[in-house]
C-alpha cells in the first residue's frame, strides 16, 4: 500500500508543476513543524515529531522522484 500511495503522489505530482510546488511546501513546513517539535520539551510534541515521520518520508521519496524526472527531461 505504501508504493501505491507514494507512485499516486509522484504520478500526481510530475503531472503539474503546481502539485511539485505544493509537494515542497508541505515538506518544508513538515521538515519545520518536525524540527521545532524535537527541540522542545514537551512529551506531546515530542511524540508529533514521531507521528510526524509518516507523512514525512512519502513526500520525501515524491520529493526525489520529482527532482530526478526534472533532470531527466533537463538532459533529453
Amino acid at each position: 500500500m505504501f508504493s501505491s500511495v507514494a507512485i499516486s503522489t509522484v504520478s500526481t505530482a510530475v503531472i503539474s508543476g503546481v502539485g511539485a510546488l505544493i509537494v515542497v511546501l508541505v515538506l518544508f513546513t513538515l521538515l519545520v513543524q518536525k524540527e521545532v517539535a524535537t527541540a522542545s520539551d514537551n512529551s506531546h510534541l515530542r511524540k508529533l515529531s514521531q507521528i510526524l515521520n509518516i507523512a514525512i518520508v512519502p513526500l520525501i521519496i515524491a520529493f526525489i522522484l520529482i527532482v530526478a524526472y526534472r533532470v531527466i527531461d533537463v538532459l533529453q
